[in-house]
This record gives C-alpha cells, sequence and structure tokens, in this order.
C-alpha cells in the first residue's frame, strides 16, 4: 500500500447511537468511510480536521476526529498495533498529533458533566467514562431533579441508544438552578425543533385522553407542540402518518386521533396514537397569525384568516391542512343501535371498536389499530355471560386481540360486516358443532332474550329439594322444547354444577319420563313462579286506565310552539337527519330567533295558559269522571302467608319473587 493511503478495515462508525460497520481510507486530502450496508460514503477533508485522540474502548480502540466546526465523528475496532502506523499519518499528512485520552473503566455512575462545544462528556476521577455528541440529542425534557435526553432513531441500524437519564442535584447555595443549566447547556447544540417566532395558531386546554391531561396546542409550519402542566412534546409533521375523526356513540362527543411513527415518549411509556375529545357543543373563534396572501401560498387557500365553529371541525381541519394528511371517518358500518363503534373491553378496560373501511381502531386505553391486510382470522366466541359475546383477531405476527362483552344484538351487523369484507371466520359453518363443545358462540336470531333471574331461581330451588330428598326435582321437565333450548344456553353452568357425578348425557335423560318420588314434598314449592310469569304489560295498561281522559292537557311552551311550525322546514332543509337532529339543530335555531319574531309565540303561549287556567278550574269543579283508584300500602297485606294465598285459588310468590322478581321481568319483557 502506498504511503499516502492508509486504509482500515472491518472498522465502526458511531452514529446517532449506534456502530455501524464501514472501511476507512486515509488520504492526504480527505478521510473517507464507506458504510457496508448502504454504501453510504462520508468524507472529511484534511483541512477541516482540528484534533485526534486514541482510547480504549469495547471493541478494541477509537479513534475520534475533532473538526474545526465541532463536529465529532468515532471510528472503533482498531488494534494497538495501528497506534504507530495513524500516529505518522496524522503527523506528517494533516500536521496533527495523535493524543492518548485514559479512560475510566470502573463502572461508577457518579461523575461530572463537561460541555466542550457539540460535545458532552462524562467524567469520573477526572477519567472520561463516555462522550455523548449533542448533535444526536432530539428532545430534553426536565424533571424536578433530573434532565432526560432522547436521541434521534437510526433508521440503519437494528439497535440504537435511544434515551439516557441524569440526575442532576441542587447546589448547596440554592443560588444557582443546575438543572436549568445543564438543560439550556444540551439544548444550545442539540438538534431539537426549535420554537422560533410566533406560532401559526394556538389552541388553549385541548383534553386528551392519551397522553391524559389538557394541553396547549401551538401549530408551527413544521411541528407542533404541545404545552402541559408537567410535559412537553414538540412532534413533527413528519412523523404524522394517519388522522381519525370518531363519534362517541353518545353523539355528544368526538375524537380525534392522530397516528405517530415514531411515537412520543412519557418515560418508559411510548404513545403511538394522540386521542384528543371534544365536546359536539363546544365552539371556537381562532385568528391565524398568517396574512391571507401567507395563508393561500402555504396552505393553497384551504385556511382563512378567522375560522369559527364547532372546536373538533375547526381543530380537524387545521390539522389536516397543515400536516398533509387524509382524516379517516366511520364508513358503512352500523352498529343495532345505528352507531359506528361497538362498545366492548380490551385487556380490562373498556372502550369503543370501530370497524371502518380498511381497518379495525379500538379507543381508547390501549389504543389498537388493525389493517385489513393484516388479519388473519377473526373469530366469534362465546363469553362468560349469556349476554355478550367475544370478538377475536389474529394478525399475520401471530398476536391476537381479544375484544370481549360485546352485547349479543351486535353479533349480526358485526358478522354480515367482516363477511362483506371478506375477512377469514374461523368459525364460519361450524356453529352447531363448536356450540355444543363450547368452542364458538351460538348466537340464534331469536328476538327473545334468556332469562337470567328464572335460571337462578330454578338452580336454587333445585338446589333446595335436593337437600330434602335424593330424587330429581319433577317440576324442571315442565318447560316446553323451545324454552328448554333458551335454557340450556342461558345456564350451561348451573347444569353442570349440579353434580360432580352426573354423565353428559343430560339432555338424553331430560326427554324420559321420571316416576314421581315417593317421600312427601316440601310445603313450598317453586313450580307456580316458575311458570306462571308475571305480565307488566298487562299492569301498564291497568295504570293507563286510572288517568282521567276528561282532564286538560297541559298548553306547550314557546319553544314548542315555535318548532311546530319550523319542523317541517327543518326536516327540508336537513334530509339526512334524525329525530334527535331535528331537535338539535331547532334548539340552535331557536337561539338565533329575533326577540321580535319571539313575541309572537310568547302571545300565544300566554293565551294557551290562561285558556288552560280556566279549563282546569272548570275541571275541578265539575269534577273527575273515573276517580283514581288507590293502591293499599297496607304493610300486612303484602305479607299474606303461603296458606292465604293457596285458600283463595291464587297462585303463590316465593320470597325471590317477593322482594326482586318485579323489575328483572320488566326489563327481560322490554
Amino acid at each position: 500500500m502506498s504511503a499516502d493511503v492508509l486504509e482500515f478495515s472491518d472498522v465502526f462508525v458511531l452514529s446517532k447511537g449506534a456502530l455501524n460497520g464501514g472501511r476507512l481510507r486515509l488520504q492526504k486530502d480527505k478521510i473517507a468511510f464507506k458504510l457496508n450496508t448502504t454504501g453510504k460514503v462520508e468524507q472529511i477533508g484534511a483541512d477541516d480536521v482540528d484534533a485526534c485522540h486514541w482510547m480504549k474502548v469495547a471493541k478494541g480502540y477509537e479513534l475520534k476526529v475533532m473538526l474545526s466546526s465541532g463536529t465529532v465523528y468515532k471510528f472503533a475496532g482498531f488494534k494497538e498495533s495501528d497506534f504507530e502506523r495513524l500516529s505518522d499519518f496524522l503527523s506528517k499528512s494533516y500536521a496533527v498529533s495523535l493524543k492518548e485520552t485514559v479512560r475510566s473503566v470502573n463502572g461508577w455512575n457518579w461523575g461530572t458533566a463537561r460541555f466542550n462545544g457539540s460535545l458532552m462528556s462524562f467524567e469520573v476521577d477526572n477519567k472520561l467514562a463516555f462522550e455523548i455528541p449533542l448533535s444526536d440529542v432530539a428532545q430534553s425534557t426536565t424533571g424536578k431533579n433530573e434532565v432526560s435526553l432522547e436521541f434521534h432513531q437510526n433508521d440503519e441500524a437494528p439497535v440504537s441508544l435511544m434515551e439516557m437519564r441524569f440526575f442532576v442535584p441542587h447546589s448547596n447555595d440554592g443560588e444557582v438552578d443546575t438543572v436549568k443549566e445543564f438543560h439550556d447547556n444540551v439544548v444550545a447544540k442539540a438538534d431539537i425543533l426549535q420554537a422560533t417566532g410566533e406560532s401559526i395558531v394556538t389552541f388553549q386546554e385541548i383534553n386528551l385522553l392519551t397522553p391524559r391531561g389538557r394541553y396547549s396546542i401551538k401549530m408551527y409550519p413544521t411541528f407542533m407542540h404541545l404545552h402541559g402542566k408537567t410535559y412537553d412534546y414538540k412532534i413533527p409533521y413528519t412523523t404524522v402518518i394517519r388522522l381519525f375523526l370518531l363519534p362517541h356513540p353518545d353523539n355528544r362527543q368526538m375524537f380525534f386521533v392522530i397516528h405517530l411513527d415514531p411515537p412520543i415518549r412519557q418515560g418508559q411509556t411510548r404513545y403511538h396514537f394522540l386521542i384528543l375529545t371534544f365536546n359536539v357543543e363546544d365552539d371556537i373563534e381562532v385568528d391565524f397569525s398568517l396574512t391571507e396572501e401567507e395563508l393561500k401560498q402555504r396552505y393553497d387557500g384551504k385556511l382563512e384568516k378567522q375560522m369559527d365553529g364547532p372546536l373538533f371541525q375547526v381543530v380537524s381541519r387545521v390539522m389536516k391542512t397543515v400536516v398533509g394528511r387524509k382524516i379517516t371517518i366511520p364508513g358503512k358500518f352500523k352498529g343495532c343501535h345505528d352507531h359506528s363503534a361497538v362498545a366492548c373491553s380490551h385487556k380490562t378496560y373498556p372502550g369503543f371498536l370501530y370497524p371502518l373501511e380498511r381497518c379495525f381502531i379500538f379507543v381508547y386505553k390501549p389504543p389498537v389499530y388493525i389493517r385489513y391486510d393484516e388479519v388473519v382470522s377473526v373469530n366469534f366466541a362465546r363469553s362468560v355471560t349469556t349476554r355478550t359475546f367475544d370478538f377475536e383477531v389474529e394478525v399475520q405476527n401471530g398476536n391476537i386481540f381479544i375484544f370481549s362483552n360485546i352485547q349479543k344484538e351486535e353479533y349480526a351487523k358485526l358478522f354480515d360486516f367482516v363477511s362483506m369484507k371478506k375477512l377469514h371466520i374461523r368459525n364460519k359453518g361450524k356453529k352447531e358443532q363448536q356450540s355444543m363443545e363450547g368452542g364458538a358462540l351460538d348466537m340464534s336470531d331469536s328476538d327473545e332474550e334468556p332469562d337470567v333471574y328464572m335460571t337462578r331461581v330454578k338452580a336454587e330451588a333445585e338446589e333446595r329439594q335436593d337437600s330434602d330428598s335424593d330424587e330429581d326435582d319433577d317440576d324442571f321437565e315442565a318447560a316446553s322444547s323451545s324454552d328448554v333450548g333458551d335454557l340450556e344456553y342461558d345456564s350451561a353452568a348451573s347444569v353442570h354444577s349440579k353434580s360432580s357425578g352426573e354423565s353428559g348425557d343430560d339432555e338424553a335423560k331430560s326427554k324420559k319420563p321420571k316416576l314421581e318420588s315417593s317421600k312427601p314434598k316440601p310445603s313450598i314449592k317453586v313450580k307456580s313462579p316458575v311458570k306462571t310469569k308475571p305480565k307488566p304489560e298487562k299492569t301498564r295498561k291497568t295504570k293507563s286506565k286510572d288517568k282521567d281522559p276528561t282532564k286538560p292537557k297541559k298548553p306547550m311552551s314557546v319553544y314548542m310552539l315555535w318548532l311546530n311550525d319550523n319542523r317541517q322546514r327543518i326536516r327540508e332543509d336537513n334530509p339526512d337527519a334524525k329525530v334527535t337532529d331535528v331537535a338539535k339543530i331547532g334548539g340552535q335555531l331557536w337561539k338565533e330567533v329575533s326577540d321580535e319574531d319571539k313575541k309572537v309565540y310568547e302571545e300565544k303561549a300566554s293565551n294557551l295558559k290562561k285558556q288552560y287556567e280556566a279549563d282546569i278550574e272548570a275541571w275541578k269543579a265539575g269534577g273527575s269522571s273515573t276517580e283514581p283508584k288507590m293502591k293499599s300500602k297496607n304493610p300486612k297485606k303484602s305479607s299474606t302467608s303461603v296458606a292465604t294465598a293457596k285458600s283463595s285459588g291464587g297462585s303463590f310468590k316465593s320470597t325471590e319473587y317477593v322482594d326482586s322478581s318485579d323489575a328483572d321481568y320488566e326489563a327481560d319483557d322490554d
């Protein structure tokens, strides 16, 4: 090899916290390093070399080249015998002496931080322990006695250093804020997004679910700044890859989801999603710091100097324009209650699953994003209770996401949707067999709900009968075949827990006639309340008959008079609006009605009220056509004994029915 060229193979360069292998070539006019992975060549001019240091490191020896501009290059992987060759070449070609540096290897983590240009050195006993190029720092945050440094991600290395934390004690005199001083020295040379100049627009006190808290969002030309009480985040727009605007099922809130890659960090926690929540009724009016011409040039006239409207619409519109990403909204999926989301739980946390046109997204804790092209299969599984089921999604990397506690009414809608998206359903076509084995959910199309309370009463009665007699109770064989199917679906756990010696042929045994027990039955039975189920519809009809039809009706309010006159106009202007939407739109329009127009309806309401007062006085004077029937509140009547009920020819109620059965049956029948 020529004396004018010095070349080393199997050398590593330290770049963004990672060692990348390559080949180093030193020439008279320059230093060149070629990466093995990408073939990229880094060149350093000979005139730019200011100093060189030689030190012992983990992988042999290291050559540190410091440039006059403050930039530092570190090359590792040299042998001890390479010192003389490098020293002679650098002194002859660059007129730079190679200095040996002794490194601290005792492993202590308590020392002194020194800042020298763009390099921070950490020394222990006046010996160098490690160095950090401040140009690799992407973010710096402070705590009470702590400064955290986050580094730029190195896409060319599979493993790289991402974060370091330093504990900085306060000074003894308390005059100098050592934490702030350390932080300022880092920020001065770090490659951090600086909030230079005035922000384009600022949104104050926006509620975030992840990371939780209230943050002021300042929008800058290249990044947005989230300022909270404890943490600050600077998020480049280049890290935003998706935007979602999702309505809450209660129709009073909106979720605005920002998908980030790479994520922001809070200690050891990474946040791939920012979830903003808004009340639909909140309005805002903002002014941009840019002129009309600047807004037109930068954003093609998509933003105006002044913007007002619902808060979620203004924020989403500004974010869409500044970030340059489309906003994804719900598509064709509608649940049983005409909602775009399905209420469920993931990892014991409740939330909502949104089946969108190209993906599933779950909000809010923890947020889950699953593209349909990543899905291997889905599965509808039986849950612990009979009123809910689990929805399992398996993706290509082997992970299985389980969304549990979904109401049974959502099954048909969700099943049809995943079938339309041509997702592989693992338990499709095997419902009967898997239902008997407990491997899949048996979702019948019947509108009848299984009666959980009745099943519990039967189970308690069965246990009571078993304690008095060795024979099986015959009362449970009187149900029809259709009822048996519902009870098996609802009470499988209670049937199997009846006796540890029973076999799996319960269904066959239930069809065989049984002989009545020779032992006398107890005086209290539950056969009558099981068969005779009170019907709340009759009770409600009886209550409606108690009202006096001759009693005058109360007059309508001023607002309702106005709404009745304008309801048709609102429907024509909003053809897609629902009944509830018409009322909401009417409430907003009523606020804009002038006082003169309101006076017309106020006079009508006043006249109707006077007429009502006169009619009610006449009604009271004439008397009611049908006197209301008063229910007896005698406590003794409700505690009538079982014997009395039997003597009167009616059916009796057990203790369970007297206490709580009425409310449960009303809910089930409805």
